[in-house]
């Protein structure tokens, strides 16, 4: 039996031993807050090598922008991003076919990247805040917006290496009452893996590639061993009972939503509120083929008894920082919608004013901002009103640039009121409403009496410029002859 195992780490390459070697020395207790990421090159592309952290190390975001910016700035840049939903080590050391551990491996085609690789860097421990931060990173040291692609789409793009791209494949990650749902769903995935690097290889384009996670799924998977022992039961039937008890509380709120009007969303320092926001419509879209998909925030934000996640927020004397989180928004696991103000004493008018800076759309790593400071605006002690903001129709919101992400986005408000300084007693002060004084029908008005002023002044003219005659009749005396041939 000795030999036999022998044998079989003699076949594997010497990237992947290191690779599940560091997996099975990591503590078991730390998986639930970590997840792995996998780096390589394009066979044939030299890059220096780098050290992977010693075991039991988790890397945070700022060496992992370390470890990315020095294997982007000696390997090609056209990254292709492998984002899957959650992972954890346990995926490796129990699907991996590790030191005999399994006898079919669900990994074919992520080794036989490794192997052909020169230089494969490892990270066994990655906390997942700074896996949720890789597109932003990639994004910003590649200067390139993401593009979110599947096998189908990339073999109709024609890249190059003149031009860095981003690629991002989504890959998804479920776990049922059979243990096996999750092998056969990685094993899926790692095809897709397969398909895509078979389908580079074709364009004969250089590229790096990263395999990593949004979550790790340790507590998924001790779920469904519990499952599966019998011991989750009643659990998953308690489970049930939450989803059907939060049914019912849906269908109140919206029922007291149609009967009357809800409050603001209300953000606290401490005691004091300093933000507040009100809309009675708020929704995003997202251009996919070609076509908007949309999403309602309504429900999520406002509303009886609804309370909105604002972990994030911020506020103080200068700025303020209102972060709605979401979940599971457009096929995005974590949405924020983030509104950031700011105000300042402006010497022309002599008084302080405080503008929405920017309003941003966080998502699974990567950031698309819009700037609103050139439209949106109040005094400082003031509220800010208007019917409608938005990015598309009669835009008050602009993208920050032509590549930003934000070109992709739509942002709608409606009946938008907000308030981020000198709020007092907790509601909004006097509004400063975005319809100007000369409204249309203002403008109309005073059209209209421009032009009947300027009829009065014309009639007035003529009447003056009549002349009186100079002789009359005298019934006494004779009468006036007018020569008749003159």
């Amino acid at each position: 039996m000795a030999p036999a195992r022998t044998l079989q780490l003699q076949r594997i390459s010497a990237p992947l031993v290191v690779f599940l070697a560091v997996l099975s020395v990591l503590k078991t207790g730390n998986c639930e807050e970590q997840v792995p990421l996998i780096l390589w090159t394009s066979e044939g592309t030299s890059v220096p090598s780098q050290s992977p952290p010693t075991a039991g190390h988790i890397v945070g975001q700022q060496q992992l922008a370390s470890y990315l910016e020095k294997a982007l700035e000696a390997g090609p840049r056209n990254v292709v991003l492998f984002l899957q939903d959650k992972m954890s080590v346990e995926d490796f050391t129990m699907y991996g076919g590790a030191f005999g551990n399994k006898q079919d491996s669900v990994f074919p085609n992520l080794e036989g990247a490794l192997r052909s690789s020169s230089s494969p860097l490892v990270l066994p421990a990655v906390s997942w805040p700074a896996s949720n931060a890789v597109i932003g990173q990639l994004q910003d040291q590649l200067e390139t917006s993401p593009l979110y692609m599947d096998p189908e789409t990339l073999s109709q793009l024609r890249l190059n290496t003149s031009s860095p791209a981003l690629l991002v494949f989504r890959l998804p990650y479920g776990m049922g009452a059979d243990l096996m749902s999750a092998k056969e769903i990685l094993s899926g995935n790692d095809e897709v893996i397969g398909q895509v690097l078979s389908i580079m290889r074709t364009q004969s384009v250089p590229y790096t590639a990263i395999y990593t996670a949004l979550r790790p799924s340790q507590e998924a998977a001790s779920l469904s061993v519990e499952a599966s022992l019998g011991g989750g039961r009643s659990l998953l039937q308690a489970r049930g009972g939450y989803r059907e008890r939060g049914r019912e509380r849906e269908r109140q709120r919206k029922i007291k939503e149609k009967a009357g009007i809800y409050g603001p969303v209300e953000f606290k320092e401490g005691d004091n509120t300093c933000i507040l926001l009100w809309a009675t419509g708020l929704s995003v879209s997202i251009l996919r083929s070609g076509r908007w998909e949309d999403h309602n925030l309504t429900p999520s934000t406002f509303g009886e008894g609804v309370s909105p996640k604002l972990h994030g927020s911020s506020c103080d004397k200068t700025k303020a920082r209102l972060v709605l989180n979401y979940e599971n928004v457009l096929g995005h696991r974590s949405f924020k919608l983030i509104f950031a103000m700011s105000q300042r004493h402006y010497q022309v008018s002599a008084r302080r004013w405080f503008t929405l800076d920017a309003v941003e759309l966080e998502y699974d790593g990567t950031k698309a901002t819009f700037n609103g400071s050139r439209n949106i605006y109040a005094p400082a002690e003031y509220s800010y009103r208007c019917e409608s903001v938005t990015n598309f129709r009669w835009p008050l919101l602009v993208p920050r640039s032509s590549k930003d992400p934000a070109n992709q986005w739509r942002v709608s408000l409606e009946d938008f009121q907000i308030q981020g300084f000198n709020v007092s007693g907790g509601e909004f002060s006097y509004a400063s409403d975005c319809a100007g004084f000369f409204s249309p029908g203002i403008w109309m008005g005073l059209m209209t009496s421009l032009l009947m002023v300027l009829v009065l002044t014309y009639g007035l003219h003529m009447i003056m410029q009549l002349h009186t005659m100079d002789r009359f009749d005298d019934p006494k005396g004779p009468a006036i002859s007018v020569p008749q041939t003159e």
